[in-house]
């Protein structure tokens, strides 16, 4: 069984046990629920429900596992005889998350 989510405007395929990183989500901590009610496809074997826009009744729950950092990336602008160079760091801020439960909601 797998669904399709959409988690802050992103898409995501996921089954039970997956774990992924999604953007920072503020006022989560370790170990806390979260539940996304915006599924948009729902797959069990060869029944597959979709959403117009989203599948009524079902949601996604998932456990906080930890706060991460993404890797460094680097922005680097520079005018070519004017003495002008900037270097900047950045680091994106995620939230990892493990799929807990799908719950399709109503049966038909």
């Amino acid at each position: 069984m797998f669904a399709v989510v959409s988690i802050s405007g992103k898409q995501y395929r996921v089954a039970e046990k997956d774990t992924l990183f999604i953007p920072y989500t503020s006022g989560s901590n370790e170990g806390d629920t979260l539940r996304f009610s915006e599924v948009l496809l729902l797959a069990d074997g060869d029944k597959v429900k979709v959403g117009r826009p989203h599948v009524d009744g079902a949601h996604v729950s998932g456990e906080v596992v930890q706060h991460v950092r993404g890797d460094k990336i680097i922005v680097f602008k520079k005018k070519r005889r004017k003495r002008y160079k900037v270097k900047r760091g950045h680091r994106q801020r995620y939230t990892q998350i493990r799929i807990s439960s799908l719950s399709a909601g109503e049966t038909d």
